[in-house]
């Protein structure tokens, strides 16, 4: 009986541990929503090879917690809730659907693929959260972008691009929703803007 008392013990301290123990944080993950963009006539088009860099970021928004801008300076996240992946791959996989739908550019591949590209497009992420505007939630995606010949990373041309959006109200949901109304607006103008440059370079 001896020999066994320590066993007993050793369980009984177990157990009432485990009883103390918080329940795992629960997570819900999300995409980042997107709308196809309408394919657009090919009056113009880039028939060059477009790779798309993954943007870089700070240690917050490089990651996959959803950034929030409570008041003043102050940077936080949303408890409980992640994206499906850190934030600059999001975009970056979100640009290159973009390029994809709208079907002017010859090619288009991200530097995961390591694929000949004679342009690239490399980026910083300088906002993907969302910030209290008059009490109300609204999001912020904001990207510096440099246009670069790949052979002679030389850059060609530069943009910021910046989106604000605001949320219908301040459900996690529906902030979700205005990162996704964000992230297209801002597609729209990096691909037109995109084409455009490249209109003017073939010109030369």
């Amino acid at each position: 009986m001896n020999h066994r008392l320590p066993l007993l013990l050793f369980l009984l301290v177990n157990l009432s541990a485990c009883s103390v123990l918080p329940e795992a944080e629960r997570i819900h993950i999300y995409r980042l929503p997107g709308t196809p963009l309408q394919a657009q006539p090919a009056t113009t088009r880039l028939d060059q090879a477009l790779r798309i860099a993954t943007p870089k970021a700070d240690r917050m928004l490089g990651s996959a917690r959803i950034a929030v801008v409570p008041e003043g300076n102050r940077i936080s996240s949303y408890q409980g809730a992640r994206w499906s992946d850190d934030a600059p791959t999001l975009l970056r996989d979100r640009l290159i659907e973009a390029f994809r739908e709208d079907g002017r550019t010859a090619s288009v591949s991200s530097d995961d693929n390591h694929l000949h590209a004679d342009l690239e497009l490399l980026g910083d992420l300088r906002g993907f959260h969302s910030e209290y505007v008059d009490g109300k939630p609204q999001v912020r995606v904001s990207l510096d972008v440099n246009l670069v010949h790949s052979a002679s990373q030389r850059i060609l041309a530069s943009r910021r691009f910046e989106v604000r959006q605001s949320a219908r109200d301040e459900r996690l949901d529906s902030v979700v929703a205005a990162f996704g109304t964000a992230g297209d607006q801002l597609s729209r103008q990096l691909v037109d803007w995109t084409l455009a440059q490249g209109e003017r370079l073939a010109g030369r």
